[in-house]
């Protein structure tokens, strides 16, 4: 029985939309002429940029393709499960 399911359903809201942030930051960057400073695509890429970071600086571009959102979504799934089994096991 999950003694906090409210909390449990806020936690993974929130990894939800950062996922859905991820991959619209993935999306803009195949649209060429895109302005970076207008809103709310300013607030997309500063709020996912820096934990895309973490993962560009160990996952080198292959052949002109950034793979680093593959692993920083992969990482974002495990942690949500480390942190939902967490709390789910209170």
């Amino acid at each position: 029985m999950v003694r906090f399911p409210m909390l449990l359903k806020a936690i993974n809201g929130l990894f939800n939309m950062f996922y859905i942030l991820i991959i619209l930051r993935i999306f803009m960057s195949w649209i060429p002429n895109i302005n970076w400073e207008q809103q709310p695509i300013k607030f997309i890429r500063e709020t996912t940029d820096s934990y895309l970071e973490v993962f560009r600086r160990f996952v080198p571009p292959l052949g002109g393709l950034d793979f680093s959102p593959i692993i920083a979504i992969i990482v974002l799934q495990i942690l949500q499960g480390v942190i939902t089994g967490i709390i789910g096991n209170l």
